[in-house]
């Protein structure tokens, strides 16, 4: 089992910068890739970004590139997700997840998922 905690969420203001945290624990030796998810009400839960955890390549929804960044710190079993010029559309639950397998752009790849961190951007 692992077990993810997610962190960092809140009620900020549009244009403002915002990072996330994950943290990883339990056994996570067979973890491919972490990735962050988000789901705004009425919306189906959508890709955000990935990280592999060998080489620490990253892959982002071609919309956020540029804007959101995905990190890892190994040592500590944490992965990041720097979100920076928010906007209203952007406001979401924000999941993390590991994935042991592959194709990491669809949900249906991880096996552990966090509770998720409410995200609002105001405008």
């Amino acid at each position: 089992q692992v077990q993810l905690v997610e962190s960092g969420g809140g009620l900020v203001q549009a244009g403002v910068s915002l990072r996330l945290s994950c943290a990883a624990s339990g056994r996570t030796s067979n973890t491919v890739a972490m990735g962050w998810f988000r789901q705004a009400p009425g919306k189906d839960r959508e890709f955000v970004a990935k990280i592999n955890m060998n080489d620490g390549y990253t892959a982002y929804a071609p919309s956020l590139k540029g804007r959101f960044t995905i990190s890892r710190d190994t040592a500590k079993g944490i992965v990041y997700l720097q979100m920076n010029t928010l906007k209203p559309e952007d406001t979401a639950v924000y999941y993390c997840a590991a994935s042991s397998g592959g194709f990491h752009y669809s949900p249906l790849s991880y096996n552990y998922w966090g509770q998720g961190t409410q995200v609002t951007v105001s405008s």
